[in-house]
C-alpha cells in the first residue's frame, strides 16, 4: 500500500497548464512543480513566462516548456497540438484554466444584458469552453496512454448558481451571461466526459469563489459578509485541491465538481 507522500509524488509526469502566467495557472504550475511534475505552460502570445519559470526554480520540476497559444483560435490550438506531437511530449494532466473572466476589458461583457454582445459571447464560449473541448479531444491519445491521466477543468460558482447582482452595485464589476453560461457548460462537460473516457482518465471540475484581487471595498464587504468563512479566497486556496485532483491521492474520483468557495454555495 502506497503512502501519502507517494500517492502524491508526481516525478516522471507532465502537467499541461492553460492560462499559465495568470494568477491561479502560476499557482497551480507551482503547485504541480513542488510534487515533482514536469510542465508544459501555455497562455497568450506575449505572456510574462520569465517571471514564472524564475518562480518555478525552487521547485522540482526537471523539464519546462512554453509554448505561445491564444486559445481563442482554433488554427493556434492546432498548432499547439503539432508543437506538443512534434516536441514528443506526453501529457499526463491537462488543466483547462484559461479563460474570459469578469474583469476582462470586452466591448459588450460587463455591461447591462441588454447590451451584451453575439460576439463577445460567442469569443468566451469559444476560449472557455470550446478549446477545453478542443484540447481534451486531442490530448486524449496521450493521456490515455498515461495510466495515471487527469483532466481538471476550472469552473466557477457562477456556473453553479445564478449571480447576484447587488454584490456589484456602485462598481464596475458585474457577472455577464456568456461567464456563467460558458462555466456551466463546462461542469456539464466535465460530466459527460467522465462517463466517456473511464476508465483510463479521470476527469474533474473545480468550482472557485470570488478571488480577491484589489476588488472594490463596497463589494469585498456584500462578498465577505455573504461567505460563511468570512473572505475572499486567495490563490493559494486552490494549490490543495490542484495536488489532490491531480495525483493520484484521487485515484478513485472523476466526474465531481467541487466548490472553492468558503461556503458560498451552502446557502
Amino acid at each position: 500500500m502506497k503512502t501519502i507522500k507517494q500517492l502524491m509524488n508526481m516525478s516522471g509526469r507532465t502537467s499541461l497548464v492553460t492560462g499559465a502566467t495568470g494568477g491561479l495557472g502560476k499557482h497551480m504550475a507551482e503547485t504541480l512543480a513542488e510534487l515533482g511534475s514536469d510542465l508544459i505552460l501555455v497562455d497568450r502570445p506575449k505572456s510574462d513566462y520569465s517571471t514564472l519559470i524564475e518562480a518555478l526554480k525552487q521547485y522540482k520540476a526537471s523539464s519546462i516548456e512554453c509554448i505561445e497559444c491564444d486559445l481563442e483560435s482554433f488554427e493556434q490550438r492546432v498548432d499547439l497540438i503539432q508543437q506538443i506531437n512534434k516536441k514528443k511530449l506526453s501529457v499526463d494532466v491537462l488543466i483547462n484554466n484559461a479563460a474570459f473572466g469578469g474583469t476582462i476589458n470586452l466591448e459588450g461583457w460587463v455591461v447591462p444584458f441588454e447590451e451584451q454582445t453575439v460576439d463577445t459571447w460567442r469569443r468566451a464560449i469559444e476560449v472557455n469552453l470550446t478549446a477545453a473541448f478542443d484540447l481534451s479531444k486531442a490530448l486524449l491519445p496521450k493521456l490515455k496512454k498515461s495510466g495515471n491521466s487527469s483532466i481538471i477543468n476550472v469552473a466557477s460558482i457562477y456556473g453553479v448558481t445564478g449571480p447576484v447582482h447587488s454584490m456589484y452595485e456602485d462598481t464596475e464589476m458585474g457577472n455577464p451571461a456568456a461567464y456563467s453560461a460558458s462555466k456551466g457548460g463546462l461542469i456539464q462537460f466535465t460530466r459527460w466526459l467522465a462517463t466517456t473516457i473511464a476508465p483510463e482518465v479521470r476527469v474533474n471540475a473545480i468550482s472557485p469563489g470570488g478571488i480577491y484581487r484589489n476588488q472594490p471595498e463596497s463589494f469585498v464587504n456584500r462578498y465577505n459578509e455573504r461567505t460563511p468563512l468570512g473572505r475572499m479566497a486567495a490563490e493559494e486556496d486552490l494549490k490543495g485541491i490542484i495536488a489532490y485532483l491531480a495525483s493520484d491521492m484521487s485515484k478513485y474520483v472523476t466526474g465531481q465538481n467541487i466548490n472553492i468557495d468558503g461556503g458560498w454555495t451552502v446557502w
